[in-house]
């Protein structure tokens, strides 16, 4: 797989504090999805397109076979609409039209549960015409980019005012004004903002409008991101007001590395869709806005390459869903709604797509003890989710890849019980299961042409008279017996069973990728913006790095030692512990040798886990 920009994913970072510093989930399959599952010769310039990491990771040891590109489509442009509804109902959430400019548009609107009123949300539009968002009237124009970028931008006197809409007689002193605002900035990077009067806006000549500065680092440590973009992501959400339409322009300085992908994704996260908060008793309308985002080249013009438009909204719009699903409330959010967005998503997918799903009691008949377990004695059963895609073209180089994502849609423990402080933010515990499905929908809208399988392990890890109990010994679809020695370890037993149907259960696969907030011990292995990977290619992990830092969902390898690590499950009454003796013995990387024992022996593929905390 050449070095090329990856793909999507959705991070802690998805928007402001909501998103989850505790979520961290990284970018291996996000991201690593785009890096291989589709993909051109080396020897052209670097495509959004060009590379989906699934392919990377595929043979005994993941070995870069790919495939060539396919575009997301022959149109000029691209418009995605998602819509929300009750949970529970199985209403299309994605509808997907063609439209005679090159922009592409995510919007959405969220429906209150059990009702059908529905709430605004912000549009994203991505847009390769030379005035981002043709039409458009932005009450707020922001420049993003390095901070020797903004300086150059600054001095083309021409670029600036054609990306303000500032013309005739009020050009000298807007451009005075926000000069000025920028020169405010001190250090290697901050933000600013000031009011000019514009040429265009909601009422014509002579409005007001606001002018703010992202300048990012000039240079940044091998770790991270060219453009910061965590950085441009927390900023930006500062900087731009809840209400009225706005621009953004990212002059990416001509920089290869500066994707269009890692910009759809850091943008969105700055802009999440789910919100219960009201006004008057009414749902508030601050978030009914657009917000228009183009990319500027090295000498300042629009980058006008419709694979780049079609990179940044496809990126945002599976960012999006994942982070939606993050944020809503789990009385919402049940293993059965979380069931019913994922074959909603399989419908509007169509016919490459099928949908199928294990339920409640019949996991335990089919020997699901692990995900049985953990769900059993919640209101909503068990579930394990299965989608399938089969591309329409397949060639010698097309690949099996199974994605399996922990998708406990509230972890309260089990009778390892949460503290009142640990519990809150435990809807998150799911984010696995929704980055995946995100990625698997982007990925499907792109034609990839590889075979995928989404397996998503929705439980609720409750508490009540039919709870598993430490000291239960499971048996596990592996064969396997686990003895619990803590309920609050329930995601490792969910993927267990979901890795043992991967290996067990599909044909000819080349990989494994696991998606997943694992274990808390993550964080303090690899920090909050970078997830832990683990995987048994050393291949892998080196892609899975370059894929984060293309992307800037950012990662960093874990120890992969488990002849030295799995002695720490040992039980004197099952083959195993879900839990280690010690914690001071690289407890993280054990959590994932823990789900690694459960693939089937004869599996000689590729596997990862992309691990938060």
């Amino acid at each position: 797989c050449p070095p090329v920009p990856p793909f999507l994913y959705f991070h802690r970072t998805l928007a402001p504090a909501t998103y989850i510093d505790l979520m961290h989930i990284g970018i291996p399959t996000y991201m690593f999805l785009h890096r291989c599952l589709s993909a051109s010769t080396p020897s052209r310039s670097p495509s959004f397109f060009r590379a989906l990491a699934v392919a990377v990771l595929s043979s005994a040891t993941c070995s870069p076979a790919v495939a060539s590109a396919s575009t997301c489509s022959s149109s000029v442009g691209f418009v995605a609409t998602t819509t929300t509804t009750a949970p529970g109902s199985m209403a299309s959430h994605r509808q997907a039209s063609f439209i005679g400019s090159r922009h592409a548009s995510f919007s959405s609107t969220v429906s209150l549960p059990g009702s059908a009123t529905e709430r605004p949300a912000t549009s994203l539009i991505f847009s390769s015409d030379e005035v981002a968002g043709a039409g458009l009237s932005p009450d707020t124009t922001v420049l993003v980019g390095k901070k020797s970028t903004l300086t150059s931008l600054l001095d083309d006197t021409a670029a600036v005012s054609k990306a303000l809409g500032v013309e005739g007689d009020i050009k000298e002193a807007s451009l005075s004004l926000i000069t000025a605002a920028f020169e405010s900035i001190g250090g290697k990077s901050g933000s600013a903002s000031t009011f000019v009067p514009s040429s265009g806006g909601a009422g014509g000549s002579g409005n007001i409008q606001k002018v703010a500065f992202v300048a990012v680092p000039d240079t940044v440590t091998r770790n991270n991101h060219p453009l910061s973009v965590h950085s441009l992501t927390d900023s930006l959400g500062r900087v731009t007001p809840n209400k009225g339409d706005v621009k953004v322009v990212v002059a990416t300085g001509g920089d290869e590395a500066v994707t269009a992908g890692s910009i759809g994704l850091a943008i969105a996260k700055a802009f999440p869709l789910y919100s219960r908060k009201t006004k008057g008793g009414k749902p508030k309308d601050d978030a009914d806005r657009s917000i228009a985002v183009t990319l500027l080249d090295g000498s300042f013009q629009p980058i006008d390459d419709e694979d780049s438009v079609a990179a940044m909204s496809v990126s945002a719009e599976g960012a999006r869903l994942a982070a939606r699903l993050v944020d809503t409330p789990p009385e919402e959010l049940t293993t059965t709604a979380f069931a019913a967005e994922a074959a909603a998503i399989a419908e509007a997918l169509g016919d490459s797509v099928t949908y199928d799903e294990i339920v409640g009691d019949e996991l335990f008949e089919k020997g699901y003890g692990g995900i049985h377990a953990v769900g059993r004695c919640a209101v909503e059963p068990p579930r394990l989710v299965i989608l399938k895609y089969e591309p329409k073209t397949q060639t010698e180089e097309t690949q099996t890849i199974a994605l399996v994502g922990k998708g406990i849609i509230y972890d309260t423990g089990g009778l390892s019980l949460k503290s009142k402080t640990g519990m809150c933010g435990m809807k998150g515990d799911m984010g696995g299961a929704a980055g995946l499905l995100g990625a698997f929908s982007a990925a499907v809208s792109l034609n990839v042409p590889h075979k995928l399988t989404l397996l998503l392990c929705l439980c609720e890890n409750a508490i009540g008279p039919s709870a598993f109990r430490n000291d239960d010994i499971l048996t596990m679809l592996s064969g396997k017996t686990v003895e619990v020695n803590n309920c609050d370890a329930e995601g490792r037993l969910v993927l267990a069973d979901g890795v043992n149907h991967a290996t067990k259960h599909i044909e000819n696969l080349d990989c494994v990728i696991d998606m997943a907030t694992l274990t808390g011990a993550q964080l303090i292995a690899t920090g909050k913006k970078h997830a832990g990977i683990l995987t048994n290619s050393l291949d892998v992990e080196r892609r899975a790095v370059d894929a984060g830092l293309r992307s800037g969902d950012l990662v960093f390898p874990l120890l992969y030692a488990p002849e030295l690590l799995i002695s720490e499950f040992k039980s004197d009454f099952a083959d195993m512990k879900n839990s280690v003796k010690d914690r001071s013995n690289a407890q993280t990387s054990c959590a994932g040798h823990f789900i690694e024992d459960h693939l089937e022996p004869d599996y000689k593929g590729g596997w990862m886990l992309d691990m938060a905390g």
